[in-house]
């Protein structure tokens, strides 16, 4: 039986066009770090701006990718790429905040046939499955419960949690229940029932998150889907 060998170094891709005075772009790396000492590994990590990813070659040899805040995108094409070459080879993956959002946007498109599949913050025609918040989400914090033995909930160790967003869209209250069946399950909630992670279930790790769990960094908190995210990659 051919057994794959545990990594010790991992190469992440942050796909992304990196702002210094965006708050989550300046946690990543801590975060990153943190989860690597506590797995006793080295992770090594990338920033991809968006316009610089047009195929899949531009991913190839990354451990792990994660598509980061900080939309509207210069080229969302690349982060749409870079999230279907995750989603098709099995290469763990999470999503943040605009990361979420382009996540559901890839599936609609590329899985569910949503060829018109459109994101409101950036298109004006199309299906709408990202649309405006009815309540805005920048610089809130609020209480979220988690699907009971999802890949979310292991990595948090319970099922309800308090996180911070930055964000005024999320999924469509059209599309959601496009997400009621299928392998894009709904994992998290707000308090009002509204959809705040996925994850896609045959996949060993696809996770997305409107909320930004990685400013938890800052504060020397650790960020237990980051942990999650880089044990995958190890193997």
């Amino acid at each position: 039986m051919d057994i794959s060998p545990i990594k010790d170094t991992l190469r992440i891709a942050l796909v992304g066009d990196y702002n210094p005075d965006i708050v989550a772009h300046q946690a990543i790396p801590l975060a990153i770090d943190d989860a690597a000492a506590v797995l006793e590994l080295v992770a090594d990590y990338d920033w991809l701006t968006t316009s610089d990813i047009n195929s899949s070659e531009d991913l190839i040899g990354y451990d792990a990718i994660w598509v980061v805040p900080g939309s509207p995108y210069r080229h969302p094409e690349g982060a749409l790429i870079a999230i279907r070459y995750a989603r098709e080879n099995s290469i763990p993956f999470l999503g943040t905040c605009g990361g979420f959002q382009h996540a559901i946007l890839e599936y609609a498109r590329n899985v569910l046939g949503w060829s018109d599949a459109a994101h409101a913050e950036t298109d004006t025609a199309g299906r709408m499955v990202i649309a405006p918040l009815t309540c805005s989400l920048v610089e809130k914090t609020d209480d979220i419960e988690l699907r009971a033995n999802t890949l979310i909930a292991k990595a948090y160790g319970r099922d309800a949690i308090t996180e911070g967003y930055h964000c005024n869209y999320g999924v469509s209250d059209a599309f959601a229940t496009e997400l009621e069946s299928g392998d894009l399950r709904v994992t998290g909630w707000d308090d009002a029932g509204d959809i705040r992670a996925i994850e896609l279930v045959t996949h060993p790790f696809f996770v997305g998150t409107l909320f930004q769990h990685e400013r938890g960094a800052l504060a020397g908190k650790p960020v237990p889907l980051v942990q999650a995210m880089l044990r995958a990659a190890r193997g």
